[in-house]
């Protein structure tokens, strides 16, 4: 691995009671090059603008995928990750299925540590506060040409983060767009999946929505995700959500809801939720909430769902009373070094000198 580290930090400039996520980044990155056939040095180097072409395959083709996943720190100074591996197995799940090279574990959990030791100073210490890090591949080679890149690079930056959409939002069940669909990359963090939702979710804000509810690609009448989250509904005492397929992404603070809900006794089930089932439960005063989760946001509780022309207020419930609530809590005891981890999902980041 080569260390480049910067001469001029811009840590001191970095408050974190105010900073903008996602265009505030930390004064390192990482960076690895593919090319003839294999990985070349893992470089951490001063982040910063990079020299590429507008006939960057990546752009023109879309061989393109990320990762989403924080670093924590407690009230001890010391710094954690969450569940690391699963971001590294599924981001090359989706650069095989891009027919991207994948990665080594080097490259993946070894660099991110180092980076996440060399920048510890900018993660910050709070609640709801962390520091997003996003891994990427894409392709680099010069070339009009629709056909698999012989060129890639991995690279890893990250931006402190704070907890967004605290308040609960209204959501849109979608009639016609898509997510995914079958024999798709759904199941991939592939940078086109995220473009494609742009416009529809822009429609529906423009009905005073602020996520839409993607549905099944054939009929429209289940429930896949929300927004770029994984969704929830708890119908009575039952939590539902649906089953990870080739359309549905295997999300980590997905796995972790499940997990902390069976560890607390509370009923889960993984199965497929129609748009009728709900609506039903609405009816009959049996639907208590819905709910997303992801990397970035954690919970993300629903306050109104919108169907054809009728919008349905949900239940306002109190933390106590509040499975999404609750679940988020436990999660972010473990995230954050408040609580023991039965699981071993935190992973301690050693301090070294460089």
């Amino acid at each position: 691995m080569i260390i480049q580290k910067t001469s001029n930090s811009r840590i001191s400039t970095f408050d974190p009671e105010n900073f903008t996520f996602g265009t505030t980044f930390i004064d390192h990155m990482l960076v690895c090059e593919y090319e003839n056939g294999t990985w070349g040095d893992i470089k951490i180097m001063p982040y910063g603008p990079l020299p590429f072409s507008p006939a960057m395959m990546g752009v023109n083709y879309g061989q393109a995928c990320f990762e989403g996943m924080k670093a924590y720190k407690d009230k001890d100074g010391q710094v954690f990750l969450f569940r690391p591996e699963k971001n590294f197995e599924r981001i090359n799940k989706s650069a095989k299925r891009l027919a991207i090279p994948e990665i080594t574990h080097e490259m993946f959990i070894g660099g991110l540590k180092t980076l996440m030791d060399i920048d510890r100073d900018w993660i910050p210490f709070g609640e709801g506060k962390s520091l997003y890090i996003r891994p990427l591949i894409f392709a680099t080679e010069e070339a009009l040409k629709a056909r698999i890149s012989s060129k890639y690079m991995f690279a890893i930056v990250a931006s402190p983060a704070r907890s967004y959409y605290t308040a609960p939002v209204s959501v849109k069940i979608s009639e016609h767009y898509s997510r995914a669909a079958n024999g798709g990359i759904g199941f991939t963090k592939a940078a086109g999946n995220y473009a494609a939702a742009f416009y529809p979710t822009k429609l529906a804000e423009e009905e005073g929505y602020e996520q839409v509810i993607w549905t099944d690609d054939t009929s429209h009448e289940y429930f896949e995700e929300s927004g770029t989250m994984n969704v929830f509904v708890r119908i009575n005492d039952t939590i539902y959500t649906p089953p990870t397929s080739e359309k549905i992404l295997a999300g980590v603070t997905r796995d972790s809801f499940i997990q902390l809900a069976k560890r607390r006794g509370i009923d889960i089930r993984e199965e497929p939720i129609s748009v009728k089932s709900v609506l039903e439960a609405y009816k009959n005063n049996e639907l208590k909430e819905i709910w997303g989760v992801g990397t970035a946001v954690v919970t993300s509780v629903f306050q109104a769902l919108g169907y054809k022309d009728e919008k349905y207020e949900l239940p306002k419930l109190s933390p106590e009373e509040s499975f999404a609530l609750t679940l988020q809590k436990d999660l972010i005891d473990i995230q954050t070094n408040k609580a023991e981890d039965p699981f071993g999902w935190r992973v301690l980041v050693e301090k070294n000198v460089y």
